[in-house]
């Protein structure tokens, strides 16, 4: 892409500021807004996206006071001794040649702290605590707490502040009826609930003056009953337009919505229409957000006139140089965001700071090094899965000369048997520009060739890193070599087809994956926005997709299944299987399989599961034969990955494995 042919890099105006691109770096909670004393690390991470050519940078969210905590942690911007902590941030973002706002961002009833507070004593489904209702000398109190912040934020060198008011927080909070029982002047009629939003952007714009950019993040939809409708929300954008803002940027869905918004199961754009809505109804720019990490669908949204400005936070761990990479006419190279969350939001929900499965030197800038190395090195890979990229994407970053090895016909691994589960399709996207970027990398990639030992030390490698993965373990009971079961690679890569009763043995992440896949059938493809709506009842009833086989899964371990899924995605997964009608029995003995099925025992009682096709889950065994042999000649190797630790498949350790390997060598 170039700019004057894309309209995505073309620059726009927001308020006083024109920005050279149309590319907004959306708010994200990253782990270290708590940490004042890791604030140059949050420095170092949005510089580094800066640099990247992004137009602007949103932060995490910043309480405007101690009630307004997302954790029992600091949090906030309230007090002008915080000042000089920030400039760490503003300081390293402006040396990079970017902009900056700070995100002011009230939780309610959504703090994980014992001081939370609310519009109404109204408890969320998602958090233990019962909130208190703030009396109307708070209200007031608070809406000028928000101008503080505000006006810090500018001390502190942000170009401007946005204030959330979406995805359920205080001011969602104060919109809805769901939350909003109040009988005074902040309650009732909803000129009188959205009062509370708009004193806070009246009272910011007031704070920071007109030549600061002031953003306010609008619900385009609430997903949640209870919630403002189409109507009320585009009225309350004309409105918090006239209050002062200078730009919208689009929220989707509450966090207690039942709805997915972020994941990989929803399509790409698929609530573009609800910021379509909004920007029909105001003059000041929109940004659109939520499932926008291709290029291609970001610039479509911008030319077709649906949005001025796109959001993308995710696409930014996965990629700082995104936009830097489509002015150069190399977006094939972009590192895509897999929408996976193990890294991001899973880290933050867990609290550890985030990264990026893809990209592990996300929020970890000051751990790799970008400096030539000391000694070019010839540099074997043995193993293409995900780890093996990584480490030769980093060691040929330094400079080494590297081959890469793989067994089979296609690099990937691991990575391109999870593209073939519903919901995991951008995996495959993110192997091809994998493969782009080893070929622009000058890295020598040899395919269909297992390399044994010996070839490799006829060839003087000063480093060999291997990363050979997993092998399926096999099943251990009588029985087991019926040509009816088989392995869970066999049912990803298409070469089995399952009969119409399948019983599925162990039940972790595989598994789980294997079950969808099976009960929506191989042939399930990406769901249409449209399917997607109906799928989850999103306007209007829930169609539930019809199974296309029986599925059982089973497990040795007692207790709930899903529990080893992902914080923020397993909830999606353990629904849909429930919907499909998947048979669900753990605490199992295997005892044998014959003509009649496989049997089973549990609580004593034998069962007999009839199945057409039993797919085995079971675990892997790490491959590292080679490692081995390569130690026991004396050659210098690393083993990162799967052929290090098989455990459960963790391609987020493996990759984290593999760069940091190549890195330093």
């Amino acid at each position: 892409m170039q700019d004057e042919r894309f309209a995505l890099l073309r620059p726009v105006r927001v308020g006083s500021v024109t920005l050279p691109n149309r590319v907004v770096m959306g708010s994200m909670h990253t782990g270290l807004e708590c940490h004042p004393e890791r604030f140059d690390e949050l420095g170092r991470f949005y510089a580094e996206r800066a640099k990247g050519g992004v137009g602007l940078i949103v932060t995490g969210g910043f309480a405007p006071n101690f009630a307004g905590r997302m954790k029992d942690e600091p949090g906030t911007l309230e007090r002008p001794d915080q000042v000089e902590d920030h400039r760490k941030i503003t300081d390293a973002v402006h040396a990079a040649g970017g902009r900056i706002l700070l995100q002011i961002l009230h939780a309610g009833r959504y703090g994980y702290h014992p001081a939370i507070v609310a519009p109404s004593a109204i408890k969320s489904p998602i958090n233990r605590d019962m909130p208190r209702e703030l009396d109307a000398e708070e209200v007031t109190q608070t809406i000028a707490d928000y101008a503080n912040t505000a006006m810090l934020a500018i001390a502190a060198g942000y170009d401007g502040v946005e204030v959330m008011g979406s995805e359920g927080y205080l001011i969602s909070q104060f919109l809805a009826t769901r939350t909003n029982a109040r009988t005074d002047e902040w309650g009732g009629a909803l000129e009188n609930r959205a009062r509370f939003p708009l004193s806070v952007v009246r009272a910011v714009r007031e704070a920071i003056g007109p030549e600061r950019i002031l953003s306010y993040r609008i619900s385009a939809l609430e997903l949640i009953d209870g919630g403002l409708n189409d109507e009320e929300t585009q009225w309350l954008a004309g409105e918090v337009e006239k209050a002062g803002a200078d730009c919208l940027s689009t929220g989707i869905g509450w966090h207690e919505s039942t709805v997915p918004t972020i994941a990989g199961t929803v399509p790409h754009a698929a609530f573009a229409e609800a910021t379509r809505r909004i920007r029909s109804v105001v003059s000041i720019p929109v940004t659109a957000s939520n499932r926008i990490n291709l290029p291609e669908d970001a610039e479509r949204l911008v030319a077709e006139g649906t949005a001025d400005l796109i959001s993308m936070a995710r696409p930014f761990l996965a990629d700082a140089a995104f936009v830097n990479k489509l002015h150069d006419g190399k977006g094939d190279l972009i590192n895509i965001c897999i929408a996976c969350n193990q890294a991001c939001l899973d880290h933050y929900f867990t609290g550890q700071v985030i990264s990026c499965l893809v990209n592990p030197r996300a929020a970890r800038e000051g751990e790799f090094s970008d400096e030539p190395a000391p000694e070019a090195k010839r540099v074997a890979v043995v193993g293409g899965g995900v780890a093996g990229i990584a480490a030769a994407l980093e060691a040929g970053r330094r400079g080494h000369h590297v081959t890469l090895y793989e067994a089979g016909r296609e690099i990937g691994g691991q990575f391109t048997l999870a593209a073939q589960v519903p919901g995991k399709e951008d995996y495959g996207r993110a192997i091809e520009s994998f493969r782009r970027q080893l070929s622009d990398a000058g890295i020598h990639v040899q395919t269909g060739s297992r390399v044994e030992s010996a070839a490799l030390g006829r060839e003087n490698y000063d480093e060999v890193i291997v990363s050979t993965g997993v092998a399926p373990r096999h099943l251990d009971i009588p029985g087991a070599d019926d040509p009816r079961v088989v392995g869970y690679t066999s049912i990803l890569d298409g070469s089995v087809k399952a009969g119409k009763r399948v019983v599925i043995i162990g039940a972790g992440g595989i598994g789980h994956d294997v079950a969808l896949t099976l009960a929506l059938g191989e042939d399930h493809r990406s769901q249409t926005v449209a399917e997607f709506e109906r799928r989850w009842g999103v306007g209007g009833q829930t169609v539930l997709p019809k199974p296309r086989r029986s599925v059982t899964i089973l497990k040795r371990s007692p207790g709930a299944f899903g529990k080893t899924l992902g914080k923020s995605t397993g909830w999606i997964l353990r629904k849909e299987l429930k919907d499909l009608g998947v048979r669900q029995i753990g605490e199992v003995n295997y005892l044998k399989i014959d003509a009649e099925g496989l049997h089973i025992e549990v609580g004593g009682q034998v069962e007999v599961l009839p199945a057409d096709t039993i797919v085995v889950c079971a675990g892997q065994t790490s491959v590292r034969a080679l490692a081995d042999d390569l130690e026991a000649r004396g050659q210098s190797v690393h083993v990162i990955g799967g052929a290090k630790l098989a455990g459960e498949l963790d391609a987020k350790r493996a990759i984290f494995e593999g760069a940091v390997t190549g890195n330093r060598i």
